[in-house]
């Protein structure tokens, strides 16, 4: 209580007011700074003592983000609820309700996507992208693709059971089924016609120099030997590519762009490569597989996509296919990014490696309820509401945050609460008997509804006549009860 002598109730509970209040605006990240600012709109007159206020500051802060990601932001906000429902006005009038709106061009029919790698079924993170593009769709009469984008055959090589779990997964979170659903796999041929016929412009060209020597040339802004060659020359050698007559990494066909462009990973970015594995839908009939900028880039002219919908970990991505389409002379689609959130309570899983332990025998499965994958979440009984609603409240803001699962698990609660049947759970079963001067006869069974608001659940019941009962081990030892 020392702060609050030093500074009075009112500055003290202030303090505590903006620390709640920030915590819940920023996921549990919240920034003594901003407080302060808060803090000094409010009481002018305290400007002078800045300097005095910021341990006081970074105290309530610090217990602030710590109630937000060890109890859930619904928990900050119940405080908040009580002590100061004022503050809780901000947040409702700077959050945008639902998704934003979409530049829709002419009238167009609006087409998304939803492009996982199926070498593994989705994570929870996986599940931003089908509830956001879904929910596009819906907003606007629309339509939303599951595209697989298989053609990694060695690094990321494809799960074929993913498929089938990815598409009844897409189903069960966005509560329809997509509108269209296609495997790049299948569309091998189109994808190398396409390549075939930008060598012949003169957009792409096949190079054979090896990675270390023509990052080095790439670095500097100077061509390789490879790019000034005729076209018919580049077909040759995209034949032999074809063929399986060059080994792997002995050639690929880049697009051809400024290469005085500040980024060098646009410069001539590589768009087709060598891989002789075999790829579990289609076996060993392809020698050259698309990379996924170039793969993406097709298909989604060919599928007439309008709004790409995706993580900003990928504006690479964009920017080169940007590059393709304007040699092309297409229109590339809107596209609008999110954030990256880390959810707090999983280690650094990803597909590739719970893949791997999974085969290991570090899990029983990929609904091993101790991964963050949607098949855990539906074994544990979630509710596909609560992921729906928790990314529609996120929304598409670019800020990386990190969300304590508890915040899932809050939304999923309050959904399921209204039809889940009471169940109790003793954790390491002690059984004690009573004893004492009455009679634990009379006692006979006591009973509880299963659910408190639907009794055509029917009830539990305890036989307490036999004067047992059971505790949980933890509150238990020798003489003493806790």
């Amino acid at each position: 209580m020392a702060d609050e002598d030093e500074w009075g109730p009112g500055i003290f509970s202030a303090v505590r007011k903006y620390a709640l209040q920030n915590a819940v605006e920023y996921n549990g990240s919240g920034k003594s700074g901003s407080v302060l600012g808060r803090l000094l709109s409010e009481f002018p007159e305290l400007r002078g003592n800045a300097k005095e206020l910021v341990p006081i500051i970074s105290k309530q802060v610090d217990e602030a983000n710590m109630l937000a990601n060890n109890n859930g932001l619904d928990h900050v906000r119940e405080i908040l609820e009580d002590t100061n429902p004022e503050a809780l006005n901000r947040e409702k009038q700077k959050k945008r309700v639902g998704l934003p709106d979409l530049e829709v061009k002419n009238g167009k029919k609006v087409i998304l996507r939803f492009a996982p790698n199926p070498n593994g079924p989705l994570s929870i993170g996986h599940s931003r992208g089908v509830v956001i593009n879904s929910e596009f769709a819906k907003k606007y009469s629309g339509k939303v693709i599951l595209r697989f984008d298989d053609t990694d055959t060695k690094v990321k090589p494809p799960l074929e059971s993913a498929y089938s779990m990815i598409e009844e997964e897409f189903e069960w979170i966005s509560g329809t089924k997509p509108d269209l659903v296609i495997r790049a796999s299948s569309r091998m041929d189109t994808y190398l016609e396409s390549a075939e016929e930008m060598i012949s412009q003169g957009i792409c060209y096949v190079c054979r120099c090896s990675a270390s020597e023509f990052k080095e040339l790439r670095d500097s802004k100077e061509a390789c030997k490879c790019r000034g060659k005729k076209a018919e020359d580049s077909i040759q050698e995209w034949k032999l590519m074809l063929s399986g007559d060059i080994d792997e990494g002995g050639a690929v066909v880049r697009v051809k762009t400024n290469l005085e462009l500040p980024n060098p990973a646009l410069r001539d970015w590589p768009a087709l490569r060598i891989q002789h594995n075999t790829h579990p839908i289609v076996g060993d009939r392809y020698k050259v597989w698309p990379l996924l900028d170039f793969q993406s880039a097709v298909e989604d002219h060919l599928q007439g996509v309008t709004h790409i919908v995706r993580g900003k970990d990928l504006m690479d991505s964009t920017r080169k296919q940007t590059l393709l389409y304007e040699l092309l002379g297409w229109d590339y689609p809107e596209t609008l990014y999110w954030g990256r959130v880390k959810l707090l309570g999983f280690g650094g899983f990803s597909t590739s490696s719970i893949r791997r332990s999974i085969e290991d025998g570090d899990f029983s499965g990929w609904d091993d309820p101790r991964l963050p994958t949607v098949s855990a979440l539906r074994r544990r009984g979630f509710s596909p509401q609560a992921l729906r609603e928790f990314w529609i409240e996120l929304g598409l803001t670019q800020k990386d945050i990190s969300i304590p699962m508890e915040s899932i698990e809050s939304k999923n609660s309050k959904i399921i609460d209204r039809y889940s049947e009471r169940r109790s759970f003793i954790e390491i079963p002690r059984e004690l008997q009573l004893v004492g001067d009455g009679n634990t006869d009379d006692m006979g069974l006591i009973s509880i509804r299963r659910h408190p608001d639907i009794p055509d659940m029917g009830v539990r019941e305890w036989d307490l006549g036999t004067g047992s009962i059971f505790i949980s081990g933890n509150d238990y030892s020798e003489g003493l009860v806790r």
